[in-house]
């Protein structure tokens, strides 16, 4: 699979791909975004306290950004966005899947404010040169699948894009979620996030009690086995852990995956609805982002409605793309803990 097409698959599927969409998506594009919220392109108040400066930030391109002084604007993948505010520091504008119709926060915004942000692009392609230009942006932030690309920056207009404000990139390729979760910590720290702060510091050990716990749990379930998937209109996907950071993490604490045996790309293995049974999962972790077809949408596709995972109830939520802020990682271990422990074995 070219980088192109893997990356555009990514965007529609995230770790486990949705080819079919991409085709309705199209390509990369500049076309203009509509707006979300504000315009105003002055700092947000981040409730952190930005450092004088210098700054400087080595990221995972092995790039070190260096400026007189620490970066205020900042403008970034929402999913970035939503895990620096969960450190308390605050972007003045955000690319990537942000609102949903009718303007209401997509959940890959997390707890953002939509309402305060300019939003440059909100769906894959889409990357407003003008309006980014316009917020006088400091620094441009995104995550990385295939280095050094930055996600969601359209290929067609990355140079100019990246001509306007240097750019830092944290990778997510082949390391498990506790790698980006620390990089985008020290980010934050870098950016004036006091990560010692009652609030951070309760969030990161109640990842690291998260953590226990589902190591409990998986050991204790006697070989129960989940299944991270995606669906689509025509196709279900498949993932396989290494894929993706939080799972290849989930299965390192013991988590029984199902590792499908034809994977695309690195990423997952595609399979028509009449053949979505291939496999016998006891819990589903299907896909929730608002570009991939849901419990309901899915129940009138026989072979989805005769899983028996799905008959016994034992589907759950899965951001396939996390936000990787202790916060928000910590919420998605203690789920698929208690869909482990709640669940029976009907494999």
């Amino acid at each position: 699979m070219s980088g192109m097409s893997r990356r555009g698959v990514l965007a529609v599927g995230g770790s486990v791909g949705i080819g079919a969409l991409l085709a309705a998506c199209g390509g990369s594009s500049d076309k203009d975004s509509k707006d979300s919220g504000a315009d105003s392109g002055g700092t947000a108040d981040s409730g952190a306290k930005t450092p004088a400066g210098p700054w400087s930030f080595t990221d995972d391109r092995k790039t070190t950004v260096k400026l007189d002084k620490t970066p205020a604007k900042l403008v970034a993948y929402v999913g970035a966005a939503a895990a620096l505010h969960d450190y308390g520091v605050e972007c003045v504008g955000v690319f990537g899947p942000t609102t949903v119709k009718g303007g209401g926060a997509d959940a890959q915004a997390g707890d953002l404010d939509v309402s305060k942000l300019t939003v440059v692009g909100n769906t894959w392609g889409e990357f407003n040169i003008e309006k980014y230009a316009a917020l006088s942006p400091q620094l441009l932030i995104s995550h990385m699948y295939e280095a050094p690309t930055l996600w969601y920056v359209p290929d067609e207009s990355a140079k100019k894009i990246l001509g306007i404000a240097p750019s830092v990139g944290i990778s997510l390729k082949g390391v498990p979620i506790t790698t980006p979760l620390q990089r985008y910590a020290e980010l934050a720290a870098s950016l004036g996030a006091d990560m010692d702060s009652t609030t951070n510091a309760a969030a990161k050990a109640r990842f690291e009690k998260a953590s226990a716990d589902l190591r409990a749990a998986a050991k204790a379930s006697g070989g129960i086995k989940v299944m991270a998937a995606s669906g689509s209109a025509d196709s279900f996907y498949v993932s396989t852990p290494p894929s993706a950071s939080d799972l290849s993490y989930y299965k390192s604490l013991g988590v029984d995956f199902i590792v499908p045996d034809k994977v695309e790309g690195g990423f997952f293995e595609t399979l028509s609805w009449e053949n979505a049974d291939k496999y016998k999962p006891d819990i589903i972790m299907l896909d929730n982002r608002t570009a991939t077809l849901q419990p309901k949408d899915l129940a009138a596709k026989p072979t989805w409605a005769q899983l028996a995972a799905v008959k016994a109830g034992q589907v759950i939520g899965w951001p396939s793309e996390p936000i990787f802020s202790y916060d928000k990682c910590a919420a998605q271990i203690e789920a698929l803990t208690k869909a482990i422990a709640g669940a029976k074995k009907v494999s």
